[in-house]
């Protein structure tokens, strides 16, 4: 865990608590972590299911990697410290979404096993949801879509530490989703998520 600098600082609690908001809202927060290989889908998925859920009338925010590295985590590269830390703001971000009972769609390949368990473990430790989905696509086959162009880069010594070429990619032991993208049609894939969280009373 991250080394706590700053000194006489103290949680303060308000008069609102989790469950008033989830009454509010109408469901339940949980944090939705989606990893896998650049172009193995994970943000395509997470569109698709944040247009479900809000078509059920849930509440839902998408956490895009590129997107979090243009603005909040704009300071990071791509070194394994910075991809350790890029995944901790993250994970304190969407701690304060299901704080909210707002459902977080997490999207990074977060390559590293110890750095999403620790995310797991910061929501644990407040007794938030996490919810592991493994966005499952062969290397072949996310190397062929390759929608950014990035694997033809990254072959070529264009870019460096890329995940899947000469950076490696742990994949979950147990997650709670495993989706296997370069075999199911996307709305098989939001569909199995939606059923997991129907069968979780995340939703209903």
């Amino acid at each position: 865990m991250t080394e706590q600098k700053a000194t006489n600082v103290t949680w303060h609690d308000g008069d609102i608590t989790l469950e008033d908001r989830n009454a509010l809202m109408g469901q339940k927060g949980a944090t939705l972590w989606f990893t896998g290989l650049s172009g193995s889908g994970k943000s395509t998925v997470a569109v698709a299911l944040e247009k479900a859920l809000f078509e059920r009338g849930c509440l839902s925010y998408r956490l895009d990697g590129d997107n979090i590295r243009l603005g909040i985590n704009k300071n990071l590269g791509f070194s394994a410290e910075d991809r350790t830390e890029n995944i901790r703001r993250i994970g304190e971000i969407a701690k304060l979404f299901v704080d909210s009972s707002v459902i977080a769609l997490s999207s990074f390949i977060s390559p590293y096993r110890a750095d999403r368990d620790e995310v797991r473990a910061l929501h644990a430790e407040s007794g938030y949801p996490f919810v592991e989905v493994f966005v499952d696509c062969a290397l072949e086959e996310a190397e062929r879509r390759d929608p950014k162009g990035l694997y033809k880069k990254a072959r070529a010594g264009e870019i460096k530490n890329f995940t899947g070429i000469d950076d490696p990619y742990e994949a979950p032991l147990a997650a709670e989703i495993h989706l296997r993208t370069d075999q199911m049609s996307l709305e098989e894939e939001v569909n199995v998520i939606i059923r997991y969280l129907e069968a979780n009373n995340f939703i209903v």
